[in-house]
Order: C-alpha cells, then sequence, then structure tokens
C-alpha cells in the first residue's frame, strides 16, 4: 500500500518545498502591503479619523473588483503580466505573482474589519490627548488589534494554502502540482490520500500556531 508512497517521498519533499516556498513570499507580501491598505481603509471610511470620501470608494470598490475574481481565472487572465514581472508564466515563483495579488485585498479587508473592532472610545482617548495619526496607527490601533491580525495571518495562510494547491492545474508546482501529476493523472489513489492527509496536517498546525500566537497577544487573556 505504501510503495508508491516510498518511491515518491523525495518528489513529496520538493512538493512541500515548493508549497512553503509560494507561501512564505505570497504571505509576506500580502501582510507588507495588505495591512497598510487595511490600515488605510479604515482611517479614510466615513466616519472615521481622516475624511476623504472620494479615495475610500475609490479604493473600496478596486478591493472588492479583485476579490470578485475566481482565483483560477485571475491567474490566468494575468499571464502577460506575470510573465513581463518574473520572466515566465509557468512555475512556483511565477504563481506567486497570482496569490500576491489575489491575496492583497483579502487581507486588507480583514484587517479593516478587524481595526472597526478597536473600542472607538481608546482612539477618541487618544485624539484627545493630542496624539497624531502616526501615533493613534501605531499605539492604539495596531495594539488593540494585534491578536486580530494574527488571526487574519492565519485565516489568509490557510485560505492560500489551497489556492495554491489550484495552482498546479498550471504547472505552479507544490503540493497540488504533485497530487495532480501522480495522484490524478496516474490514478494512484494511495498517494492522492496521502497527499490530501498531508495538507490537512500542514492546515492543523497553521491553525494551532496561530491560535496559540492570538491568545498569547490578546490582552483579555
Amino acid at each position: 500500500m505504501f510503495e508508491n508512497i516510498v518511491q515518491l517521498l523525495p518528489e513529496i519533499r520538493k512538493a512541500l518545498g515548493e508549497t512553503f516556498y509560494m507561501m512564505f513570499f505570497t504571505l509576506g507580501i500580502a501582510a507588507l502591503l495588505g495591512i497598510p491598505l487595511g490600515t488605510l481603509l479604515y482611517l479614510i471610511r466615513p466616519g472615521s479619523v481622516i475624511k476623504a470620501p472620494i479615495l475610500y470608494r475609490l479604493l473600496d470598490m478596486f478591493v472588492n473588483l479583485v476579490r470578485s475574481f475566481p482565483f483560477l481565472i485571475l491567474m490566468i487572465a494575468i499571464i502577460p503580466f506575470t510573465r513581463m514581472l518574473v520572466g515566465t508564466a509557468i512555475g512556483t515563483t511565477a504563481v506567486i505573482v497570482p496569490l500576491a495579488i489575489s491575496a492583497i485585498p483579502d487581507f486588507a479587508r480583514l484587517v479593516e474589519q478587524t481595526l472597526l473592532e478597536v473600542n472607538r472610545g481608546v482612539i477618541e482617548a487618544a485624539e484627545s490627548m493630542g496624539a497624531s495619526t502616526r501615533q493613534i496607527i501605531w499605539k492604539v490601533l495596531y495594539r488593540e488589534a494585534r491578536s486580530g491580525i494574527v488571526n487574519t495571518a492565519t485565516i489568509i495562510s490557510i485560505s492560500f494554502l489551497s489556492y495554491s494547491t489550484v495552482a498546479g492545474l498550471v504547472g505552479g508546482g507544490g503540493i497540488g502540482d504533485f497530487a495532480i501529476r501522480y495522484g490524478y493523472y496516474r490514478y494512484q489513489l494511495d498517494v492522492m490520500a496521502f497527499t490530501v492527509l498531508l495538507i490537512i496536517v500542514m492546515v492543523q498546525l497553521i491553525q494551532t500556531v496561530g491560535n496559540y500566537a492570538v491568545r498569547k497577544l490578546d490582552k483579555r487573556n
């Protein structure tokens, strides 16, 4: 029963490495750009700290537009842009481009919602003491919402782990590509079952680490 799996262990290790590579850079880019974008959306939304209704509507529309694209369609639609950016439209590095483009607005929207949960009274108290917008962001918003932001990162990690498996349909590498090549095309059901088990274990690990970090950062604990 395990003969195919043992023979394919080098390929499995390679596929896991490619998946972690995609996830690391995708989540890094999503956090680097998504947190500032989500913060900006929060700051300029009607009734918030900064009054910029037109800019908010434009950014809100842009975020909703990108989020509305199914990932597979987005991945195919931006092939010319991906090729221009990384020199190829096939492979693990190429898949990071559509993954990041899809992850950034999702991360931003979740960050915005997390910041909305911050007690408005705390923000008003900081404003009354003369805190600048920068101080409100770093010393109030992020400090109060840090556990929620980590929870957002956990949610995005799990969602885009499944997206990275879809990338296997276009030769993107990773555990999804491995499952398609060996579990589906070669109809090796034991390999497919083992791959699904690996993905389940990865999801559980991500969620466990995320929950631990949230508990540690939550001020209510």
